[in-house]
């Protein structure tokens, strides 16, 4: 099961890449939070500092998620890409 849940997620990782423009930054960072977790695994750098807001939000979001095993954040990234596709699809049919 373990080698299925890692292609879905290679899949979806190339499907998050055409998430429209209009995707908001903290949906952005939640991906790029459980992406981190998933291939790499809990937080091994220092937080950036504070002239670098961007790479310190995108620490934060990789900090929230420490703990969680690499199923699972392949799971829950998986569920996000998914949600931000409805949540795209309902918007261009409207």
């Amino acid at each position: 099961m373990y080698e299925w849940k890692e292609e879905e997620f290679k899949e979806y990782a190339e499907k998050a890449k055409s998430l429209p423009p209009a995707t908001k930054d903290a949906d952005k960072l939640i991906l790029y939070g459980l992406y981190k977790q998933a291939t790499v695994g809990s937080v091994n750098t220092n937080r950036p500092g504070f002239f670098s807001p961007t790479e310190r939000a995108k620490w934060d979001a990789w900090k929230a998620v420490e703990g969680k095993s690499k199923e699972e954040a392949m799971t829950e990234y998986i569920a996000k890409v998914k949600q931000l596709q409805q949540v795209e699809g309902a918007a261009s049919t409207t």
